[in-house]
């Protein structure tokens, strides 16, 4: 499943909108993830937005060898990007150290 967390765009063809984090996380804990393209500002409070499913996921990395899916940043806000970058590349390297445990 191709989740697209985003409170405005367009959903692209073949991708499953959700508006909120929580949606977010709670179909990643699911484990049918393939890929998840997060967009920062959502409308909601400061601490609702994509990068919080990021600490989320890096946190699940960590505690539990989570295998996150492919992630790409859509945001429009270049600092939250660079900062949601520099989590996707974290996860990245943490996870990598996951996989060659298993």
């Amino acid at each position: 499943m191709k989740v697209y967390l985003d409170d405005e765009r367009p959903t692209p063809k073949g991708w499953t909108r959700v508006q909120t984090p929580e949606d977010a996380i709670e179909l990643l804990k699911a484990n049918r993830v393939t890929q998840l393209s997060l967009d920062h500002d959502l409308g909601l409070s400061d601490q609702r937005t994509g990068y919080a499913v990021l600490l989320w996921i890096e946190q699940q990395v960590v505690e539990n060898g989570f295998l996150p899916p492919h992630i790409t940043i859509h945001s429009a806000n270049a600092g939250a990007r660079a900062r949601m970058d520099a989590a996707v590349e974290s996860i990245e390297v943490r996870a990598h150290h996951v996989r060659r445990s298993l």
